[in-house]
Parts: C-alpha cells; sequence; structure tokens
C-alpha cells in the first residue's frame, strides 16, 4: 500500500497530537505590569487571551478575553512565543485558576513564570511518543 503523504498545513504535530501557536504581550505602565497569553484555537476559530494584571509581584487582576483571529491580527505587541498541545493549555489553564485564587495576597512572580513554561513542549519526548 502506498503511504500518503504527509502534508500538514504549516501546522507542527508533537507525537502525533496537533499544536496551536502560543502568543504572549509584556508591557508596563504606571507601576503595573500587564503580562498577555494567547492561544489560536481551531474549533471554534478564534483566539483566546489571558490577562494577568501584576502590581509589585502580586497578581492584580485576571481575566479572559476571545477574539476572532481578524480583530487579533489588527494588535500590537504580541509575539509567538512557542506551540503547544490542547492538553498542555488544559493545564496552563487549570494551573492558572489555581494560581489566580492563591495570588490574590502574596507575591507570585515565580508562580506565573513556571506556568508559562507548562506551554513549552519538550523536544527530547519526540522520540519516546
Amino acid at each position: 500500500e502506498d503511504v500518503p503523504s504527509q502534508t500538514f498545513d504549516n501546522k507542527d504535530y508533537f507525537c502525533g497530537k496537533e499544536t496551536l501557536p502560543v502568543y504572549e504581550s509584556i508591557f508596563t505602565e504606571e507601576g503595573e505590569t500587564i503580562r498577555k497569553i494567547a492561544i489560536e484555537i481551531e474549533k471554534p476559530p478564534q483566539i483566546e487571551i489571558h490577562v494577568w494584571t501584576i502590581r509589585k509581584g502580586i497578581l492584580r487582576h485576571f481575566y479572559v478575553e476571545k477574539l476572532s483571529k481578524r480583530e487579533f491580527e489588527g494588535l500590537p505587541y504580541f509575539k509567538l512565543i512557542t506551540r503547544t498541545t490542547l492538553s498542555q493549555w488544559k493545564i496552563f489553564s487549570e494551573g492558572e485558576a489555581q494560581i489566580s485564587q492563591m495570588c490574590e495576597s502574596r507575591v507570585c512572580r515565580t508562580e506565573l513564570e513556571d506556568l508559562v513554561k507548562v506551554l513549552y513542549l519538550e523536544k527530547s519526548e519526540k522520540g519516546h511518543c
């Protein structure tokens, strides 16, 4: 039998799982850091943006907004930081919910950094599928 050639339509695959692009935007104004983590979701086609407002290391405000791809393309400052799987994004979202409660009253800079690292896929795992 012929093995069909694999065409990925410019999408990367990780252990047979489709990966989704993750973007980040960080800017500081009036002593606050606003960090946005965005993921491009296929179904429904939209961008989910998780917005963290951090003041003196304390997570002051957290919310999620959803935009169309067209609206997102018009936004400045976002840069592609990695690609991740849907399962890793789920872990990120669940961890984010826990951190948003935990970090209302204490400094959580390292927790937020560690949470973002969840989105990065380990290249070494590719051979262990």
